[in-house]
């Protein structure tokens, strides 16, 4: 199974770590275009420090990120499930699972960047602030972007595996499966049950949630019908949707 999750917008400070090395990271057919959008980012919070600010969408507050930015060549880098945080992540766990759940997940987890396309959880990444809908000057829209690259790593980072797709719109933008993957895709919808609503907090800790349980089960469903049985028999209440579509009903979430 192979789960692709959004990033977060706060992150964990980078460290004191050796900086990033863009050739170690995972999915190697990225590095032309993750060097490109570092580079561009890094020029940009080098200069006009309002440009830069308007550019990436900081209030006054996160002023700091700009300058954060322009020194991300040499700054610390850390196991990315340790710089992204936030609902989803929080309630996911990274740092509290098990041995064998740690491995599955550095092998099943794709957080999906502005920055860097996508990463697996082991990837040592400095910390930065580059969201997907970002439009950089020399590169443009980063969803788009991002597109021509995915679309050629993609296909064999999935293989023959479930595709679960946790990301936000802004992040599906980077890529969509296609063909036999598509077939192969699940989505979650998370619902507030009374209402049936989907409410942003419920959404994010229910899918970390459900990727921890995934994680913990040693579960390998192999399409979208088999994993909601599997997240069934988990305790979840799953409605099939649609083709390859699973609403999840929760009352609260801890």
């Amino acid at each position: 199974m192979l789960v692709l999750l959004p990033p977060s917008e706060g992150k964990a400070s980078s460290g004191t770590g050796a900086p990033v090395k863009v050739e170690a990271l995972a999915l190697p057919g990225l590095r032309a275009a993750r060097e490109a959008v570092l580079g561009e980012l890094v020029e940009l919070c080098a200069g006009d420090e309002e440009k830069a600010r308007e550019v990436l969408g900081l209030s006054e507050g996160l002023r700091g990120e700009v300058a954060k930015n322009a020194a991300l060549p040499g700054a610390g880098a850390r196991p990315a499930g340790e710089i992204y945080t936030g609902v989803l992540y929080d309630a996911l766990g990274l740092a509290t699972l098990d041995p064998d759940a740690v491995t599955r997940a550095g092998r099943s987890l794709l957080i999906f960047s502005g920055l860097w396309g996508a990463v697996r959880v082991t990837d040592r990444i400095p910390s930065y602030r580059c969201s997907m809908g970002v439009k950089l000057p020399g590169i443009g829209a980063l969803g788009a972007y991002w597109r021509g690259a995915m679309a050629e790593v993609m296909p064999e980072a999935a293989g023959e595996r479930l595709v679960l797709d946790l990301r936000s719109s802004a992040y599906a933008a980077a890529w969509k499966p296609k063909g036999e993957i598509a077939a192969r895709t699940a989505t979650v919808r998370v619902l507030h049950a009374p209402t049936r609503k989907v409410i942003s907090h419920f959404n994010k800790a229910t899918k970390g949630r459900i990727v921890r349980s995934l994680l913990t089960s040693g579960a390998e469903p192999s399409g979208p019908g088999e994993l909601a049985e599997v997240l069934r028999a988990l305790g979840y209440v799953v409605e099939v949707a649609g083709a390859g579509r699973l609403d999840v009903l929760v009352d609260e979430v801890h």
